[in-house]
């Protein structure tokens, strides 16, 4: 048995759950969300928590069932307190700044980077080298700051750019002159 799977998802007070066949709906303070589930696996509302079960122990249904339950407890997560995810900038004249709903980024190129703020997430920048992603779809804020981070991945020799604020960048020790 699925050691994730078998284990009943909380339903927090303010959080309204709608199941549709294999589709539900989660409704709460920070949002709303809706996902399509395989229909193999059965979802069901017992009082104040949600419980995922398998029709037998086929490979695809073992896999699929853990998943589901994880994907679920996101849903209800999400929309009772959210995600978020944390980014530094470092580097000598790299920064970060939001204009309207845009994100703009000088990480060292001749030009700035100018990333859209996506439907669902909220982009805040409480000091010119950290950056913080909200939303209430996990998927979506891990992707985003992915994104984000993509525009200037960390380096091992210095460390510019810009990495996770929990994240560990392994230095590397520069080129040394040959031996005299």
């Amino acid at each position: 048995m699925s050691r994730i799977g078998k284990l009943p998802i909380a339903i927090p007070a303010g959080v309204d759950v709608k199941i549709d066949g294999s589709t539900v709906t989660v409704k709460g303070p920070k949002g709303e969300l809706s996902r399509q589930f395989h229909p193999n696996i059965s979802i069901e509302q017992e009082g104040a928590a949600l419980v995922v079960a398998r029709p037998d122990d086929e490979k695809q249904n073992r896999a699929l069932h853990g998943l589901t339950r994880s994907l679920l407890a996101n849903m209800v997560g999400g929309v009772h307190e959210g995600f978020k995810k944390e980014l530094e900038v470092n580097g000598v004249g790299y920064r970060a700044a939001k204009q309207g709903k845009q994100l703009v980024l000088n990480v060292g190129y001749s030009h700035q980077v100018f990333m859209d703020e996506p439907e669902g997430i909220t982009i805040e920048v409480p000091a010119p080298n950290r950056i913080v992603i909200l939303g209430n779809d996990k998927q979506k804020v891990g992707q985003f700051a992915a994104e984000v981070r993509e525009k200037r991945p960390p380096e091992p020799y210095k460390g510019k750019g810009i990495k996770y604020a929990n994240e560990v960048i392994r230095r590397k020790e520069g080129k040394t002159g040959k031996g005299k």
